[in-house]
């Protein structure tokens, strides 16, 4: 690692809040805004747009929805701002917590907050990946742990993505190929329901002809150029040499196990954490009167 361990630390609280994508959702549209930009990402690279464009536009947004949620350019748009108005809006979103990203980095991320995303229509991979839940954590032998509500793999791909560029400068890697691994190393997934690392044992010495067969019948089905450019960087995958190998696996690894942090401190949240450490009941013209009831109710 070019940077090495304390980066990736610095990134934590960053990549912890850019997953949290997950979890949140808005009216107009269905699935979690991580699902969203996942088809939109799908949908984008079929439709022949530069994968640079994608890949650093779909993580800026990322990045500025940390704190934004789903408030983004066409929202502020219909609220009445301007353009310049609204990129404002969205460069204090990113701003707020891009502190700890590499400086290169950052400034063209910053360049690339996108006012308006195209949105051509996305391939049926992306559509069922978005629904495929994932395992979560299993072990041969060991009955499954189950956690609600379970993320998807259009949740996880996403999150993989946008996580490969945020880390690529630590490894020294470009970010376009480890954002491209991301987006595509669960195809097999589309037709292959997760039974997590128990059932890829189960599958034995089978295993590799399934993942390789299902893979390779959702690349076929995407224009040729693609397809052969993600044949490319999904063997980025077998090892950790390369530095856009690095940063896809590390990508890789810290959502998987951010991703159970988050069902242990969702477990953990208590009533006085809303209270005290997020000023449920925050400062304004009717906190007094909103404490007196809290106090009158024995709350």
């Amino acid at each position: 690692m070019t940077g090495g361990s304390p980066a990736l630390a610095e990134l934590r609280p960053l990549l912890t809040e850019v997953g949290d994508a997950k979890r949140v959702r808005v009216a107009d549209a269905p699935g979690s805004l991580a699902e969203q930009a996942f088809a939109r990402a799908w949908g984008r690279l079929v439709a022949g747009e530069d994968a640079a464009a994608v890949a650093l536009s779909e993580t800026a947004a990322a990045v500025a929805r940390a704190r934004l949620a789903g408030i983004d350019g066409a929202v502020l748009r219909t609220a009445g701002l301007t353009d310049d108005e609204a990129l404002d809006v969205l460069r204090r979103g990113f701003d707020e917590v891009a502190g700890p990203l590499d400086g290169g980095l950052r400034a063209g991320l910053r360049a690339a907050l996108p006012l308006a995303v195209p949105t051509p229509e996305p391939p049926a991979l992306a559509e069922l990946l978005n629904r495929q839940p994932r395992a979560g954590a299993t072990a041969p032998g060991k009955a499954r742990v189950v956690v609600e509500p379970p993320e998807s793999h259009g949740d996880h791909c996403l999150t993989v993505a946008v996580y490969g560029v945020l880390v690529a400068p630590v490894f020294g890697a470009d970010p376009v190929a480890p954002f491209l691994v991301g987006l595509a190393h669960h195809l097999h997934n589309v037709v292959l329901p997760d039974a997590g690392f128990a059932g890829e044992v189960l599958l034995g010495s089978a295993l590799g002809q399934v993942m390789a067969t299902l893979e390779e019948r959702e690349l076929t089905a995407l224009p040729g150029p693609l397809a052969e450019r993600l044949r490319t960087v999904l063997r980025l995958r077998a090892d950790a040499g390369a530095p856009e190998s690095q940063a896809f696996h590390a990508a890789d690894v810290l959502d998987r196990v951010l991703q159970v942090h988050h069902h242990a401190r969702a477990a953990a949240f208590t009533a006085a954490q809303a209270l005290d450490d997020l000023e449920l009941v925050h400062a304004g013209p009717v906190q007094a009167f909103h404490l007196d009831v809290l106090a009158a109710a024995g709350l």
